[in-house]
């Protein structure tokens, strides 16, 4: 059995509107944030947390967010990073629960007190802090 590739659909006109073969949020039909080939998903998160990229390739989002904002739109955006990292190559950055790997690099990753710690420039930050590399880059967009 032959494989055909479909139509090259690229952008087009609907209503007076252009669109594309790639559609984010509200033009997907989707009530809830969307993005291609990616689950979003909106869940209860720490205070303080507005999403979380998984390595399953989905996306949670906090379910405080309120949908459509620029916020709900920025917390996309750094966690898409994060996804795009971690689908590159598990050596661009991946994670377990006792480290994360970043360009190659291992951070130890333990609880302490109760909190999610990484070793970062030899000292324990708390996950999340905006400090560390693969935070930086998903905060430069």
């Amino acid at each position: 059995m032959g494989f055909k590739l479909g139509t090259n659909r690229g952008n087009y006109m609907s209503n007076g509107e252009i669109k594309s073969k790639l559609r984010f949020h509200r033009e997907s039909g989707d009530p809830d944030a969307s993005v291609p080939g990616t689950p979003v998903i909106r869940v209860p998160l720490e205070e303080g947390v507005m999403g979380e990229a998984n390595m399953d390739g989905s996306i949670y989002i906090n379910d405080q967010i309120p949908p459509g904002s620029e916020l709900e739109r920025r917390t996309l955006k750094h966690e898409m990073i994060h996804a795009k990292d971690m689908r590159i190559s598990p050596n661009k950055l991946s994670y377990a629960d006792d480290h994360i790997i970043y360009d190659g690099q291992v951070f130890a990753r333990q609880q302490i007190n109760g909190k999610d710690m990484i070793e970062f420039e030899g000292q324990w930050v708390e996950a999340g802090a905006m400090t560390f590399p693969w935070e930086e880059d998903a905060n430069s967009i």
